[in-house]
């Protein structure tokens, strides 16, 4: 639990959680042989879907062997890199073969097509982030680096990327990968995009204000690099709309849903 990583209270208004808190009176929890799939299909616990054993897997206690993506830094990368970088045996085992680990869990109680749906919905998720914020973050804050004092921390804008990245975009993306919405988007990608263009950018308008006139020619032509990188990211498609700049036919497009919802979900 917590604000990085919040996977209890995630499962818990999930409908594995939901699922389970319903029927756990029936679920025979103190039997030593517990195969999902085979002796209960009520619903999974955290156990069953990184450590339980299936109808094809011994049970494991390495909780990463059926993940597929590594969540916790700024951008995700697959387990297996990670691992590298730990020294860990994983490394050796691929993202593929973790998630094929994983996808026989889900079978045990779902079709195909949908362990299929909801894994291109998870890596959609994942993507959305990693491309639209997080790697355009990294490259901002690389290029502020050297305007910035050199203590950790010591800078208002420090705190601001921390939480941007480590609290709400590590919620973004755990909500996804264990199916709780309000993680995802409320506690997640909500607060991303909103610390994102209501601070994150502002400093860094502000951080090149107080250098592009600098007396130190290093500095102002670094404050001219960082603003010629910010002002790409944000006429990029991802950000364009920030500028009063949305492609027309997106404008369109976005009105008429937000028609159509209205129309549906209007008072009668």
């Amino acid at each position: 639990m917590g604000p990085d990583h919040p996977q209890l209270e995630i499962y818990e208004e999930s409908k594995h959680g939901v699922a389970f808190n319903a029927n756990k009176a029936a679920m025979n929890l103190e039997n030593p042989k517990w195969v999902v799939g085979e002796d209960y299909h009520a619903a999974p616990t955290c156990a069953t879907c990184h450590m339980s054993a299936t109808r094809k897997q011994a049970v494991t206690h390495d909780v990463g062997l059926r993940i597929s993506w590594n969540n916790r830094p700024e951008v995700s990368i697959r387990p297996e890199v990670s691992d590298a970088k730990l020294g860990l045996p994983g490394e050796h085992v691929a993202w593929k073969t973790r998630r094929a680990n994983m996808q026989d869990v889900c079978s045990a109680c779902h079709e195909q097509e949908w362990t299929d749906n909801f894994y291109t919905q998870y890596d959609a998720l994942v993507t959305l982030y990693d491309e639209k914020f997080a790697k355009p973050g990294l490259e901002l804050m690389g290029l502020a680096k050297s305007l910035l004092d050199p203590a950790v921390f010591a800078n208002p804008i420090d705190w601001v990327w921390f939480e941007l990245w480590h609290h709400e975009g590590r919620r973004a993306r755990h909500g996804a990968s264990m199916m709780g919405p309000d993680y995802t988007h409320w506690h997640g990608t909500y607060e991303v995009a909103k610390r994102f263009y209501s601070e994150f950018v502002p400093a860094l308008q502000d951080i090149i204000a107080r250098n592009l006139q600098s007396a130190d020619a290093t500095k102002a032509k670094q404050a001219q690099a960082l603003q010629a990188k910010l002002d790409a990211v944000l006429d990029s498609p991802d950000h364009r709309w920030f500028l009063g700049r949305m492609d027309p036919a997106e404008a369109r497009r976005r009105e008429a849903e937000r028609k159509a919802f209205v129309e549906r979900y209007q008072s009668k």
